[in-house]
């Protein structure tokens, strides 16, 4: 670590947030915070208030403890530190077989869903979901450098679509009145409460999720103790306006029922309802290279997921899954192992649609859910070791971020087959502790 040049300073920081936060999850969850939210407008816009504010306070709190741990490769090493080798092994399993590879195979499918709508293929979303995951971890396993130069360059295009439905959007509402009169008049499309504010704001925590890989660059930051906290609040900041205007943008254009009917092409329909069909095609583009975007940087976690339990020389096969190819730099077996576990995510999501569970296990909100979890833990070691700290920084904050983790908990617990996707967790969780030392033995 002390070879890194301090290079960076606040607003690269900012940016990195910025960019790393900002994917997916605005684009197709804004029909289903509205869902949640019974149809009503301002329930909507409070809970994606309520979700940027808990990822406001949670990233302030990590800033904290990023910039006073020398090993900063996330949330693991941060749980390592607090509670031990054991306790960072059994969160690094979660990451690697649960977390990255659940959000993996939801974002295939959600870039696929937007590809069908562009080519009008039907019935094409599932081979398309397995063409991009299968690309994309194959551009991570040969070229690991091009895949990063895809990230930076999808994240500059990211916001475009954001811009356009928020200011074209916008103004439209104002001029026809459109926004006000949905804050007077819910959705008459939705059955019952749609599960209440606490659901809605699960859904946004799949939008606002991401922003904990941007304590990585610690270590390269000009004053960092400075610079870090300011870069992660004032960039979760940002995220929550930019999405709080975005979802203001297609309410000024469709009804609420009109929002709930087009799902996921919400954006696409007011772009083509403002400036025609070809606007619309071309603002579908933009989405997929976001969604695309995202998607890259979640496989370039999974990739690496086992190689960061084997790494410690843990888990099983740690000899095997620690290589790494010497001629393209990439973690060969790891990268292997996190496409399976993809794509057997990938069926499981499949099979919600197709009625094999009996239920929905949305795995797009649930294994978020289970990582505020293990965020609860790290709140009460920063209470009781960051002496050094304020009573902001050591109590307040992390109260804060306790209460929004608790309420994101709670939320989660109303979903659907949440009981189930508990049990699969714990039988997931029980193979990593059988197979903890194995490797040592």
């Amino acid at each position: 670590m002390d070879n890194l040049q301090k290079k960076y300073g606040f607003w690269t920081a900012t940016a990195m947030v910025v960019g790393i936060v900002i994917g997916s999850g605005v684009f197709f969850k804004a029909d289903d915070v509205l869902k949640a939210s019974g149809g009503s407008l301002t329930t909507a816009l409070t809970a994606w208030l309520i979700g940027g504010c808990i990822m406001i306070v949670t990233a302030y709190v990590f800033s904290n403890i990023a910039t006073r741990i020398e090993r900063v490769n996330g949330v693991v090493d941060y749980f390592e530190t607090a509670y031990g080798e054991k306790a960072g092994y059994m969160v690094a399993w979660f990451l690697t077989f649960i977390y990255y590879p659940t959000l993996v195979a939801v974002l295939a499918w959600v870039s696929a869903n937007y590809t069908q709508g562009l080519l009008g293929w039907e019935s094409g979303v599932w081979p398309i979901s397995v063409v991009y995951m299968t690309l994309f971890f194959l551009l991570n396993y040969f070229s690991p450098v091009l895949a990063g130069k895809w990230q930076v360059t999808s994240t500059v295009i990211k916001l475009i679509p954001l811009a356009l439905v928020a200011v074209v959007g916008g103004i439209a509402g104002m001029t026809s009145g459109q926004t006000m009169q949905n804050f007077m008049q819910s959705a008459q499309t939705v059955a019952g409460s749609g599960g209440g504010l606490a659901v809605a704001t699960l859904s946004t925590a799949f939008a606002y999720e991401g922003w904990i890989i941007a304590t990585v660059i610690n270590a390269e930051l000009k004053d960092a103790k400075r610079t870090l906290p300011r870069a992660l609040v004032v960039g979760t900041l940002a995220v929550a306006v930019i999405y709080m205007a975005y979802y203001l943008g297609i309410s000024g254009v469709l009804t609420n029922d009109e929002v709930l009917a087009a799902g996921d092409a919400a954006p696409v329909q007011v772009m083509g309802m403002v400036f025609g069909n070809a606007a619309g095609t071309l603002l579908t583009v933009f989405v997929i290279i976001s969604c695309l975007g995202t998607l890259n940087g979640l496989i370039m976690g999974s990739a690496r997921g086992m190689f960061s339990i084997a790494s410690r020389d843990m888990g099983p096969c740690a000899s095997l899954f620690k290589r790494v190819n010497p001629k393209t730099n990439s973690t060969t077996h790891s990268a292997l192992l996190g496409y399976v576990l993809s794509a057997f995510w990938l069926m499981v999501w499949y099979g919600n649609f197709n009625g094999w569970w009996g239920g929905f296990m949305d795995v797009s909100e649930l294994p978020i859910a289970f990582l505020y979890v293990i965020y609860l833990s790290i709140y009460l070691w920063v209470m009781r070791t960051f002496t050094d700290l304020g009573v902001i920084g050591r109590f307040v904050a992390p109260a804060l971020a306790a209460c929004g983790s608790l309420y994101i908990i709670w939320g989660a617990s109303q979903k659907d087959m949440f009981i189930t996707f508990v049990v699969v967790t714990l039988i997931i969780a029980g193979a990593g502790v059988a197979l903890m030392n194995s490797s040592k033995k």
